[in-house]
């Protein structure tokens, strides 16, 4: 008897060139069994209804095909309801992306360098809400002169202060609320929940969007 042992579907999926040990993925894409595009598309009514039941069943036997995996996962997660129509949606939509344009600026006020575009890997404060002053820090922020930029040698000089003041600057922010401690740089009080967040920053991808 043929059986269809289903199409690979690693080239849906996007690796770092310098990740070469990267498993491959064990789901395939079975014909007649993965929830397909034109599958997803004929289960919505002309107004916008999906037929929530039908998709499940297909999802079940044969997964979700990758091109369409993000909106297929915003109705299983329920960020949209089945009898939700096509402009309700877009509605929806539209008031997410100015709720997060109003919390990414906010984010920035509190973190001058979000949307800026840089990556960090290490915590920006202590537990205390002390800026960090290692150099990998200051260098992923831009704040370490280029000349100083091998961070084995780096050492705290009067040049170096320089940059370590404007991190200071970079990363100082205070915001409302009942548990407020000192901030160690002199710019006032901070929030307590605004250092933890500010410690989990390099743990945030969105933050740097």
């Amino acid at each position: 008897m043929w059986w269809d042992a289903g199409a690979p579907t690693d080239s849906f999926y996007q690796v770092r060139p310098e990740c070469t040990d990267v498993p491959k993925t064990k789901f395939r894409i079975k014909a007649g069994k993965t929830l397909s595009a034109r599958k997803w598309q004929t289960a919505f009514t002309p107004e916008g209804y999906l037929d929530i039941a039908r998709t499940l069943s297909r999802i079940r036997r044969g997964g979700i095909h990758p091109s369409i995996r993000g909106e297929v996962w915003e109705f299983l997660l329920g960020c949209y309801d089945p009898k939700s129509t096509f402009d309700e949606r877009e509605q929806i939509r539209q008031h997410r992306r100015e709720k997060y344009a109003l919390l990414k600026e906010e984010c920035r006020q509190m973190f001058p360098l979000i949307g800026s575009g840089r990556f960090i890997t290490a915590p920006v404060v202590t537990e205390d809400g002390e800026p960090v002053q290692d150099p990998v820090v200051l260098k992923e922020l831009g704040l370490l002169p280029e000349e100083n930029g091998n961070a084995d040698n780096f050492e705290l000089s009067t040049g170096s202060v320089v940059y370590a003041d404007a991190f200071n600057s970079a990363i100082s922010g205070a915001s409302g609320g009942s548990e407020m401690v000192k901030e160690p740089s002199g710019h006032g009080p901070q929030d307590k929940k605004v250092i933890q967040w500010k410690l989990t920053l390099h743990q945030i991808g969105w933050y740097f969007m």
